[in-house]
């Protein structure tokens, strides 16, 4: 939960913070409107021109601490002043595009406080290893196992924590908002992406995968339909155990085996024993620092002919990429000290590590699906996020027995949603799909194709 303000508060002067982040606003908001009401004292500040079409996004200030969280935190302080319901708004992704829309104007916004927390987050997340064994099992611990009836709320029956992709049997990426959400649509669409990874990687019957990240063991299980074997692996308890659970309903338990340990840590009987090797949204918890353990380890399980590696992971545009990434909302309350590549700096990262093992086969962008799964997830989670879950997540973490905590948790999941979508609909972040091969199992499987041509 957040911590009460109020000592905070009592160390910075509210109307100089108030002033500065009024100044900053009517300097930076040049495209789109933001009005400002303040409750308290039934002010009200108007920033920009409308724009046609966009209706003004209005911001109404609950709690005067808001003011102070901006100034000293900036981005985070933006998120926590919402969790803490310090102010609404009457849409948080128009919040989110107008502050994209004029990102470059209001970073003028930052305090030198801010300055400094960022580049020392920064800093420490890349250079002192913040993804060693024992922070990777944490991360995985706040990130994984708050519940799995709680992520039941939100994720399809099979439970992929990761990007659909929509096709045109639910009305494409857009399909929610121009047609309408419909009945087992996200199930479709995380079925489709699932096939499309195991293609991608050309899983068949009779071989053995490995897959880095279980999630709750949908892929696993779609694989050991094809005739797969597969070892899975994960940090997560609660993963481990639905997985588990899953695969023996499944009638899978003898081909799927779940592995709860680091991917530093696999056994060494993995060693040259996999056809194909799938990871999904998991490299954004390896860290810089930590690239060449994986791709070694990656390179060190796959056998040495025809296997392949698909990796997904959310990316940076390569004009704000960099290896010092500074603590932000996403890193500091969903996925602590991930890092996130750039779609060159993966390929240079693979080389780098493992130089001349592997042929870049394709690189995907599938950043346009994600807006329509994150919104997908934020209504399943309105609509199911109701008393028997509220009751079971009171059981496991008394302090949500506080409606104050309560509301704050649920704000905290709504926000990152609209957060993220925003960011992926703006294209200020994507995802990448890299397909990796061998050398010659790439040329071998390049010559069938054209033979069969």
């Amino acid at each position: 939960m957040i911590p009460p303000f109020s000592s905070h508060v009592h160390q910075t002067n509210i109307f100089l913070a108030r002033s500065r982040v009024l100044s900053t606003l009517a300097q930076g908001v040049i495209k789109g409107q933001l009005i400002i009401e303040d409750i308290s004292s039934a002010e009200s500040h108007q920033f920009g021109t409308c724009v046609e079409g966009r209706p003004p996004v209005v911001l109404k200030v609950v709690s005067q601490d808001m003011w102070a969280r901006i100034l000293l935190s900036n981005d985070l302080g933006v998120s926590e002043a919402y969790m803490q319901g310090d102010f609404d708004v009457s849409s948080l992704k128009a919040m989110f595009d107008l502050w994209l829309d004029n990102r470059h104007a209001l970073s003028n916004l930052s305090s030198t406080f801010s300055f400094i927390f960022a580049l020392f987050s920064a800093v420490a997340i890349k250079a002192l290893g913040r993804q060693n064994l024992t922070m990777a099992r944490w991360n995985a611990e706040v990130a994984y196992d708050t519940s799995n009836d709680f992520f039941k709320c939100f994720l399809s029956k099979e439970m992929m924590y990761s990007c659909a992709i929509w096709g045109e049997e639910e009305n494409g990426v857009r399909g929610d908002l121009t047609i309408g959400p419909t009945p087992g649509d996200l199930e479709s669409a995380q079925h489709r992406k699932i096939h499309h990874l195991l293609k991608k990687a050309r899983a068949r019957a009779g071989d053995r995968l490995l897959e880095i990240g279980s999630g709750w063991g949908a892929l696993a299980i779609e694989a050991a339909r094809l005739g797969c074997t597969v070892d899975t692996v994960t940090l997560s308890v609660e993963q481990k155990a639905m997985t588990e659970e899953r695969a023996a309903a499944a009638g899978f338990s003898d081909c799927i085996r779940v592995h709860l340990c680091d991917y530093r840590k696999l056994p060494e009987s993995f060693k040259g024993q996999f056809d194909a090797f799938v990871s999904s949204e998991m490299f954004e918890a390896v860290g810089p620092k930590h690239h060449g353990e994986y791709f070694s380890m990656m390179d060190w399980a796959l056998k040495e002919d025809r296997a392949a590696a698909v990796i997904t992971a959310t990316t940076q545009a390569e004009s704000r990429y960099t290896d010092y990434q500074p603590d932000d909302f996403a890193r500091h309350y969903h996925w602590p000290n991930c890092h996130l590549p750039s779609a060159t700096s993966f390929a240079v990262a693979v080389q780098a590590a493992v130089p001349g093992r592997f042929v870049l086969e394709s690189i995907e962008d599938h950043g346009i699906h994600y807006p329509r799964t994150l919104r997908e997830w934020g209504r399943r989670l309105e609509k199911n996020f109701n008393s028997k879950v509220v009751e079971h997540m009171k059981e496991r973490f008394p302090q949500l027995c506080d409606e104050k905590n309560l509301e704050a948790f649920r704000r905290k999941w709504m926000y990152m949603f609209t957060y993220a979508e925003a960011g992926y609909a703006k294209a200020y972040t994507s995802l990448n799909c890299w397909t990796l091969a061998r050398p010659v199992s790439y040329r071998s499987h390049h010559w069938r194709s054209c033979s069969m041509c």
